[in-house]
Order: structure tokens, then sequence, then C-alpha cells
């Protein structure tokens, strides 16, 4: 993958979330890690089921969905602010999924690529392996 200089790198599961920024250019990625704002986890995304449902009865599968919304809200906030111009994502599947249905346009216009892989807790090589591979 052609990977642009300062590009950033969130990669991120039901529970947490790493964010990277590209200091390579090309297929020359080099990823620094950033520090992480807090994540808002305390709202769950709409159209989710209430505990007591029999379509969703598993409380942590709302807390891992909450936690994904969080980081998509907080990603939305920080390309509106202009601190990222070329975003990757790279998430669980599950995790993707939701992230995708809280995507403001200005992020998707700034979206360079998204991997559904569960890459938290890999190394630094081993994500850019994968965004080389990608």
């Amino acid at each position: 993958m052609n990977l642009p200089q300062n590009t950033i790198v969130a990669v991120a599961d039901g529970e947490k979330l790493a964010l990277f920024q590209n200091e390579g250019q090309g297929l020359n990625i080099k990823l620094k890690a950033l520090p992480v704002d807090d994540v808002d986890a305390s709202k769950h995304p709409s159209g989710s089921r209430h505990p007591s449902s029999a379509a969703n009865p598993s409380d942590d599968l709302q807390e891992e969905d909450a936690f994904g919304s969080g980081v998509t809200d907080m990603l939305n906030r920080q390309v509106l602010d202009g601190k990222i111009e070329n975003l990757v994502i790279i998430a669980a599947p599950r995790t993707l999924g939701e992230m995708r249905k809280a995507y403001h346009k200005a992020l998707s216009a700034v979206l360079v690529k998204e991997l559904d892989k569960d890459l938290t807790g890999h190394s630094i090589p081993e994500i850019e392996k994968a965004l080389e591979a990608a």
C-alpha cells in the first residue's frame, strides 16, 4: 500500500484504540505511536438493542459497539478540526461495521483505506507489514 506521509492510522477493537502516524513515504511505511484521547463509550449507537432483547442478549457486545461509536466520534472531531488529513482505519470486523455507521462525510473524504483485521495488541512492525500487504 502506498501510504502518504503523516497519515494517521487508527487500530481498534471493541475495547482498545491505538493511534499511529506514518513518518515514511509511499511504500516505506514507518509508524510512530501517538497519544490517544479518551474515548467516550457512554453512548450506545442508534439502533442498538437493550440488554434484555433476545436479539442481543450480551452487555459485552453493546459495550463493544459503544466503544466503536466513541472511537468514530473522536476521529470525526479530529477530522473536522483539521487534525487529520489522511486516515487509515484497521479494526476488528464487528467494530469496523459499527464505526462505519457513524462516519461523518468529512471522515469518509480523508479515509485512505480500511482493513477489517483485529491488530490491537500487535507490534508496530506487524501493523506496518499488514499495511504494506494491503
